[in-house]
C-alpha cells in the first residue's frame, strides 16, 4: 500500500503541468505590473496591464474551472515574508493619477451596495497573492501553490482582477474614444474633401 509521501508526490506530478502554467503566468501579471509601476513605457501602460490583467484572468479561470486541490498537509507551510508592496501601491497610484478611484459594488449577487475602488490596490492584491503562491511553487511545494492559487483566486483576487479590468477596460475606451469635438469635425472634413 503507497504511504502518505507517495500518494503527495503521484498528486504533485498530476497538477504539476497547470502549476507550471500557472507559475509562468503569475511572473508575467507581477513583471508587467511592476515595469508599469516603474514607469516603464508609460505610452504602452494601459495596453500592457490590459493584457496583462486578461491573461492572468483565463488563468484563474483554469484554476476555478478544476476540481479543488487538496494539499497533503492540514495546515499552510510558513512560505517566508511577504513581499513589501506598498512603494509598488503608491508608484502604480501614481501611474493612474485622478484615475485610481472607481465605484465599485460590494457584491453583486447579494447586496447593490457601492463602495470605492482602488486599481492601484487591486492590481497589488492580485499581484501580493500570485507572490504568495510562486514562493510555496518555487520551494517545491506544488500542491500547497495551487491550492494557494486556486483558493485565492476564488476568496479575492479573482473579483479584484475582474474589476480591474473593467476598469482598464473603461479608461482605453475613455482615451480612445472621447475625441474633442472639433478634431472629429476637421477630420471628417478632410477625409471628404481631399
Amino acid at each position: 500500500m503507497p504511504n502518505q509521501p507517495e500518494i503527495a508526490g503521484a498528486l504533485a506530478e498530476e497538477w504539476r503541468p497547470l502549476a507550471e502554467h500557472t507559475a509562468t503566468e503569475a511572473r508575467t501579471f507581477i513583471d508587467a505590473v511592476t515595469e508599469v509601476a516603474a514607469g516603464g513605457a508609460p505610452d504602452a501602460a494601459l495596453s500592457v496591464l490590459l493584457l496583462a490583467t486578461a491573461q492572468i484572468m483565463l488563468t484563474g479561470a483554469r484554476l476555478g474551472a478544476v476540481e479543488d486541490v487538496v494539499p497533503s498537509e492540514q495546515f499552510e507551510p510558513d512560505p517566508g515574508p511577504d513581499a513589501e508592496l506598498d512603494p509598488l501601491r503608491e508608484n502604480l497610484a501614481n501611474v493612474f493619477e485622478g484615475l485610481d478611484e472607481y465605484a465599485d459594488v460590494v457584491d453583486p449577487l447579494t447586496s447593490a451596495e457601492l463602495t470605492r475602488g482602488s486599481l492601484a490596490n487591486d492590481l497589488v492584491d492580485i499581484t501580493s497573492a500570485l507572490a504568495h503562491g510562486l514562493s510555496h511553487y518555487e520551494a517545491g511545494r506544488v500542491l500547497e501553490a495551487l491550492w494557494w492559487w486556486q483558493f485565492s483566486y476564488l476568496s479575492s483576487w479573482g473579483e479584484r482582477a475582474a474589476m480591474a479590468m473593467r476598469v482598464l477596460h473603461g479608461v482605453l475606451a475613455h482615451v480612445r474614444l472621447d475625441a474633442d469635438e472639433d478634431v472629429v469635425a476637421e477630420a471628417e472634413f478632410d477625409a471628404l474633401h481631399p
